[in-house]
């Protein structure tokens, strides 16, 4: 059974700092591309990072520079480190996983491309 569960969301002022953690069982996904994408009411699904099994990382230019991906040796958890976090990141953040770009090629951005999603975790951030 595939499963992919977020967590570490939670309320934060903002300027502040928040690790989201994706722990994934049920298929070898160190083989996979992880990426993180967030949801925000009435808007649509939004890439913000992805990390391919090669350890290549992909960022959107709204979270370059503060948000980092990473994944740990076994490639089975997926972390996203949100640093000088702005109202405007507030939204349900999901992780997905994909296999389709190979070892080396850079993981998808669209959001329909990928096979396997959490349940998203709320993260909530004060002005």
């Amino acid at each position: 059974q595939v499963q992919l569960v977020e967590s570490g969301g939670g309320l934060v002022q903002a300027g502040g700092s928040l690790r989201l953690s994706c722990a994934a069982s049920g298929r070898t996904f160190s083989s996979y591309a992880m990426g993180w994408f967030r949801q925000a009411p009435g808007k649509e699904r939004e890439f913000i990072a992805a990390i391919s099994p090669s350890g290549g990382t992909y960022y959107a230019d709204s979270v370059k520079g503060r948000f980092t991906i990473s994944r740990d040796h076994a490639g089975c958890t997926v972390y996203l480190q949100m640093n000088s976090l702005k109202p405007e990141d507030t939204a349900i953040y999901y992780c997905a996983a994909d296999y389709s770009g190979g070892y080396y090629g850079a993981p998808p951005t669209g959001w329909f491309a990928y096979e396997y999603w959490g349940q998203g975790t709320q993260v909530t951030v004060s002005s």
